[in-house]
């Protein structure tokens, strides 16, 4: 028996981070290494608990790896420092200015709908046009039916009965949230692909990883009582956020098809 093939090469817990991150990104140790201004043997000695890493040389890497700010408090953690980056609650005083500035972005798209969502498709605010909209099309769901807009869009209900080409929009917003898996794996916005993929209707084949981009821009037409609405949906991040909260927002914009 060759007891050689069973030996495992040792790994620290910051250094175990770094290579879930190294196989995300598709990147060897010297790739690393070189983006992250070190050599691929210190970062050897790293993964593997031989050298303990600075704060510093920890920032490098994660940037390198583009590692978002949640992943980013959990390598300094790993590596027995403190966090780096806040959580701070929308709600909170210290975040007045940004929720002033929100309020400004979705006020500043009316009379067409836009709305913000967290990284799991919670709906965190929304301008006026927006709730009318969703009011309507969601008329008929139970009380106490979940208010996630990714959950309301995929499973069988008033929304999804209200998309005109269902197939076709879902199939994109599934790929862009399985793509944003891919490129920045997270536990909650995993468990909301497993949880959709066992909706009645949903196809299998949906659920196979993609690696291709979806496009930025997407179709979707509501047709309800009558009314018929056409958009195009555009989605937009914040810019260089320096808060955990910030970076997992997102902007939906709804522009009427012409």
């Amino acid at each position: 028996m060759n007891h050689a093939a069973t030996i495992k090469t040792p790994v620290s817990p910051p250094g175990r981070v770094l290579r879930e991150w190294r196989a995300v990104r598709g990147m060897s140790q010297l790739d690393l290494a070189g983006a992250a201004e070190t050599t691929s043997r210190h970062l050897s000695f790293v993964e593997t608990g031989r050298a303990k890493p600075t704060p510093k040389l920890l920032h490098r890497l994660a940037q390198a790896l583009d590692m978002p700010l949640r992943d980013r408090n959990g390598l300094l953690l790993a590596a027995g420092f403190a966090s780096a980056y806040g959580e701070t609650p929308l709600d909170d005083t210290a975040m007045a200015n940004v929720r002033r500035a929100l309020d400004f972005i979705l006020k500043a798209h009316e009379p067409y709908p836009a709305l913000v969502l967290n990284k799991t498709w919670d709906l965190v605010k929304a301008n006026g046009p927006a709730q009318g909209l969703l009011k309507m099309l969601t008329e008929g769901a139970p009380a106490d039916t979940d208010p996630n807009l990714f959950k309301a869009f995929m499973r069988p209900g008033p929304l999804r009965d209200a998309v005109v080409d269902w197939e076709n929009a879902a199939g994109v917003m599934l790929r862009r949230l399985r793509n944003e898996q891919l490129h920045r794996p997270d536990g909650a916005r995993q468990q909301l692909l497993d949880e959709v993929a066992g909706y009645p209707g949903v196809p299998v084949n949906w659920n196979v990883p993609d690696q291709a981009d979806p496009p930025p821009v997407m179709a979707l037409t509501f047709e309800r009582g009558g009314m018929r609405s056409s958009w195009f949906t555009t989605v937009t991040t914040l810019g260089t956020p320096q808060d955990v909260t910030l970076q997992e927002l997102h902007h939906r914009k709804l522009l009427p098809r012409r």
